[in-house]
């Protein structure tokens, strides 16, 4: 069994939806987290996991959008906290790779969310990308007021933040990057982390894995990164698959 803890399925369009509940179904997935992370999707994110008994939501605003954040959103994210399928505040985080919205305004709506997620009692799914200086400053006046930490998810950065954010009691999510040839620094931090502390996604349709590099992502192929994983770690593929079973369940209390 496996629990896909990190997608986004109302951006999907390679296939109809319920040919991918069927694949990932087959695939052996019992749960799937559908990711909030736009104003223009909350709603929708809602709405399917409302729907379909499998799945289930978080809301938060990217960094990407920090800038076209208002009030609204944020009032969604504090009522729909909640609801019994929304399973953290995410996808949250700073991002100065891209920088599509200015730092100030990243930090600013990192710190409203991870407050929020603070009063709601909810983990947190958390984005970071050329940002690690501010990530660990900001998470280091957060973290103890969050009782159900969370994950750091779609994990590309060094050792340093990997150490730090363990340290601090979150979870690391691996997704379909852990197969890239080129990716040996991220194989490097599988390698270290423990295996009660990983995660798997695919943040699908993005970061396809190999070998199906080219098609569009989708949560079926999480059997191919919990493989890599094994290997990377030396571990029976089973025994891998159990760890990040009970692990989806300890981060997000609400997928239980």
């Amino acid at each position: 069994m496996l629990i896909e803890t990190h997608c986004h399925l109302d951006y999907l369009k390679a296939f109809p939806l319920d040919e991918i509940r069927t694949k990932i179904k087959e695939a052996g997935i019992t749960k799937v987290v559908t990711i909030g992370v736009d104003p223009g999707n909350l709603d929708k994110v809602l709405e399917l996991a409302s729907t379909y008994p499998e799945i289930y939501f978080t809301q938060g605003i990217h960094p990407h959008d920090a800038k076209d954040a208002t009030e609204v959103e944020f009032e969604k994210i504090r009522t729909r906290a909640s609801h019994p399928k929304m399973v953290a505040v995410g996808e949250i985080g700073l991002d100065y790779h891209y920088n599509n919205s200015p730092p100030e305004a990243q930090r600013l709506a990192f710190e409203k969310q991870l407050q929020l997620a603070v009063d709601a009692d909810l983990p947190v799914v958390i984005h970071t990308r050329d940002a690690d200086e501010d990530t660990m400053a900001i998470i280091k006046n957060f973290s103890p007021h969050l009782k159900k930490k969370g994950v750091i998810h779609s994990f590309t950065s060094t050792k340093e933040l990997a150490e730090f954010v363990l340290s601090e009691g979150f979870y690391i999510g691996f997704n379909g990057i852990i197969t890239f040839k080129k990716a040996e620094n991220v194989q490097e931090v599988v390698k270290l982390t423990p295996p009660e502390r990983i995660l798997l996604e695919t943040d699908s349709p993005f970061l396809t894995p190999v070998p199906h590099r080219g098609k569009e992502n989708g949560p079926y192929f999480l059997p191919f990164i919990a493989q890599k994983v094994a290997d990377l770690k030396g571990m029976n593929i089973d025994v891998l698959k159990q760890f990040a079973y009970e692990n989806s369940l300890k981060c997000f209390s609400k997928l239980a």
